[in-house]
């Protein structure tokens, strides 16, 4: 059987697109087990005219009038707007639903489209892209000189400049210095974030709404533990003006992972568990991730999506 994929390029999340190519060459790879059957995977990035030719068609932020093609296959999302636009997605004029979905890259996402009435133009479902793991992964240093890993990851990202003021003076408190800022807002380099994700004993997280939340996640896979000052609705993105929508900053996640909580006061008993548990080794993040986000997870569960 060949499957016959094409992207259409436009207004596609750049993690996305890398997330997607990987999957779709892991997918092209031979079997591991002698007695499985293949499925051959093609795939190509192009535009409307090239519709014809394929038999999936994944078009991430452009609507296409899907009743113009019968025997095609869709695919829609996650980037045609953070609430469900239902002009754009009536246009897909996908009356019958058996040929076209809309994927989300998290659960609390679909329920938002889901509760606003997106299933009245097409079903959504959850699909989320993969974590570079071959990239973001602990460091490999294994010299005997080599500094301890004891440096405190602060990412912030759209929320108000006084949570992290109060973060800031925790720390200060607990006589915790040795953290360095990675505000979203300054578009550091990643490379510059990957190289000190490596000397990091954990991290703390201050962030809104992710609907998948990639530098949380890269985090993780490099085995960084991580404590979240986790949002609980839409409106505590900073100047935003959202309704208080139910949200998450972690849409991936367990107990594995790390510690997180939702109120200021809530912070100082969160704090003491989570250093309790660094001092016995009990998170393993990367562990999560491999099994949830990795290449190879994300390529089955989309070969089971088309």
């Amino acid at each position: 059987m060949t499957i016959k994929i094409l992207i259409i390029n436009s207004g596609m999340h750049e993690k996305n697109k890398q997330g997607l190519i990987r999957l779709l060459e892991h997918l092209q790879k031979p079997p591991t087990d002698a007695g499985a059957t293949k499925t051959q995977i093609e795939y190509k990035f192009g535009s409307m005219s090239d519709i014809p030719l394929y038999n999936i068609i994944y078009s991430p932020s452009q609507a296409i009038n899907t009743s113009l093609y019968p025997h095609q296959k869709f695919i829609f999302g996650p980037h045609f707007s953070t609430f469900p636009d239902h002009s754009q997605l009536q246009a897909l004029q996908n009356h019958v639903h058996r040929n076209s979905i809309y994927i989300q890259p998290s659960e609390w996402v679909v329920q938002l489209w889901k509760n606003r009435g997106a299933e009245q133009f097409l079903p959504v479902q959850a699909f989320a892209f993969p974590v570079d793991t071959d990239k973001f992964k602990p460091s490999t240093n294994t010299a005997t000189k080599a500094p301890p890993k004891d440096q405190i990851l602060i990412y912030s990202k759209h929320r108000n400049p006084n949570e992290l003021h109060y973060l800031i003076t925790f720390l200060n408190q607990q006589q915790l210095t040795n953290y360095r800022i990675f505000d979203y807002k300054q578009r550091y380099q990643e490379e510059e974030y990957l190289n000190y994700l490596q000397q990091c004993k954990y991290g703390i997280i201050l962030d809104a709404h992710e609907s998948q939340g990639f530098a949380i996640e890269e985090a993780l896979a490099c085995d960084i533990p991580l404590l979240v000052w986790n949002a609980q609705t839409m409106n505590q993105e900073y100047n935003a003006h959202y309704q208080p929508v139910p949200c998450t900053s972690i849409p991936y996640w367990n107990a594995s992972c790390g510690e997180f909580f939702h109120k200021p006061d809530e912070l100082f008993e969160t704090f003491q568990r989570f250093q309790s548990q660094l001092q016995s080794q009990a998170y393993a993040p990367r562990q999560y991730i491999l099994a949830n986000l990795s290449t190879e997870k994300c390529a089955e569960r989309f070969l089971a999506l088309i």
